[in-house]
């Protein structure tokens, strides 16, 4: 069996086993084999990847192709450049941490885990596949556990906010489809279509095409991306979503517009992306600054966190706006910088939640006394949000303002302008929290005997906390990772 197939099979056969389990230790003990599994398989997939690029200089590699519907051409294709092994990576490490930090969900655990997986199965799919078709399918099996994750196991107006994530995702799908074939129906060159991504690259799509059909596309991933003003889903859905699912939804599940955006409206329309480009801009860089704007208004520990994700996504848009192999590389960074920081934002924000029973920071006060490793990790999740040097965010928010500054027309100079400024507005509600939640005196007596973090805990937020360092210590090993990919790209659009 080939090494990418694995992903879909290992998940699958978790999900197999976990239904003859019997109890929340079977399950949890099932969920946390299988995960780490799939870890050390992204793993694997690194060092197998670096191997073979040394001979290998497809596009994609560790191809395969078998026809599923010979009819309209659909096939299961697979392959993965540097881009899709950094996000494999990415979703294999906060799927194991979610699984430490669900480790004692009692309501209906076995059906937790298999929804978790399912939703982790989809996301695996869809950065392997390079057929369109193919692509969509994985695209819905990851979001619509969602509604499940949130309507059963959620909390506060949990039916509301699976019901709005449900409708705004599947109105962007409806958009989204409509994009893919319109693709689909003008990627013939020799009187076959095609829904294979590479083969469509080699088509001249007609510019009146793109031009209607890149914005469908576009805004159908840029949904699950939160972009303004197509954000609303997102804050609600935190709000209400377990602590794991939080994790998912904004680690992983929202990674999939921006690469989606990346590597099918932006690759093969790009002349479509010429045009729409300053456009999607002025969204992009609204949603930088409200979602900043909106995190100091905010005194819910995930609706801080939430619009913070809204500001930092919207970044990830922006740069790949930008148009250049810098901003580019930035992009990507930061998407992965995001993914692991926000993963751990959402699983220290449950462990507080779960032990002071409240969420609003104007409640509480010294917990750095009582809590000292969850307060600590959490300063240093803010501080790599803020994109202090040594830690994930710098290098990824630096090489998206010098990929931006690169252009020298005023329009792209003010929007990078208004975009950087947005990073003194993340510093002012990151620093606001640490000092209202951690410092000063202990508000109440009962905080006083606050359980501290337990082994599982403990191991969730440092398999975050790992690959946060790793990026910002040595961060030309990741970049260069991720460039060697990005060449076919800059041929399409430049």
């Amino acid at each position: 069996m080939d090494i990418l197939t694995l992903f879909l099979v290992v998940p699958i056969l978790t999900i197999l086993t976990l239904f003859f389990t019997k109890n929340l230790q079977q399950a949890r003990t099932v969920s946390v084999i299988g995960m780490t599994i799939q870890f050390l398989m992204s793993l694997h997939l690194v060092y197998a990847y670096i191997q073979e690029r040394k001979i290998n200089a497809e596009i994609m590699l560790f191809g395969k192709d078998i026809v599923w519907f010979e009819q309209f051409n659909i096939h299961y294709a697979i392959g993965v450049d540097s881009i899709s092994v950094a996000m494999i990576v990415l979703t294999s490490i906060v799927v194991l941490a979610g699984v430490f930090i669900s480790w004692k969900t009692e309501e209906l655990p076995k059906e937790f885990f298999i929804s978790l997986i399912v939703l982790a199965t989809g996301v695996f799919g869809f950065f392997i596949s390079i057929d369109l078709f193919t692509m969509f399918v994985f695209y819905e099996i990851a979001v619509i556990p969602m509604f499940l994750l949130i309507g059963i196991w959620g909390s506060g107006p949990r039916e509301y906010s699976a019901m709005k994530l449900t409708i705004m995702l599947m109105g962007a799908s409806a958009l989204l489809l409509v994009g893919i074939l319109g693709i689909y129906f003008n990627s013939s060159a020799d009187g076959n279509l095609t829904f294979n991504i590479l083969e469509i690259a080699q088509v001249d799509i007609p510019i009146a095409a793109q031009k209607l059909f890149f914005p469908l596309t576009f805004i159908g991933f840029a949904v699950l991306g939160a972009m303004f003003p197509f954000h609303t889903w997102s804050p609600d859905g935190h709000a209400s979503a377990p602590t794991a699912v939080s994790m998912l939804h904004a680690g992983v599940l929202m990674k999939l517009g921006g690469y989606g955006i990346f590597r099918v409206a932006m690759y093969l329309l790009p002349e479509g992306t010429m045009m729409w480009s300053n456009f999607f801009i002025v969204l992009a860089v609204i949603g930088v600054f409200y979602g900043a704007l909106a995190a100091i208004k905010q005194t819910d520990l995930k609706y801080i966190n939430a619009y913070s994700s809204v500001s930092h996504l919207g970044m990830v848009l922006f740069a790949l706006l930008m148009i250049n192999k810098t901003a580019w590389n930035g992009a990507i960074l930061q998407s992965l910088s995001h993914g692991f920081m926000t993963a751990m934002f959402f699983a220290l924000i449950g462990m507080i939640y779960g032990r002071t029973h409240t969420r609003d920071v104007t409640k509480m006060g010294g917990l750095l006394k009582v809590l000292p490793f969850i307060s600590m990790m959490y300063v240093i999740a803010g501080l790599a949000s803020l994109g202090l040097p040594g830690f994930s965010g710098f290098m990824a928010e630096m090489q998206i303002f010098v990929g931006a500054f690169q252009h020298p027309d005023l329009f792209h100079r003010i929007a990078t302008i208004v975009t950087i400024s947005a990073i003194v507005v993340t510093a002012v509600y990151i620093l606001r929290v640490v000092g209202m939640m951690l410092m000063g005196p202990v508000r109440h007596e009962e905080y006083n005997t606050l359980e501290s973090a337990t082994w599982y805990e403990k191991t969730g937020i440092l398999l975050l906390l790992i690959p946060i360092v790793f990026m910002g210590v040595f961060p030309l090993l990741t970049s260069e990772f991720i460039r060697e990919s990005l060449s076919p790209f800059i041929d399409r659009l430049l």
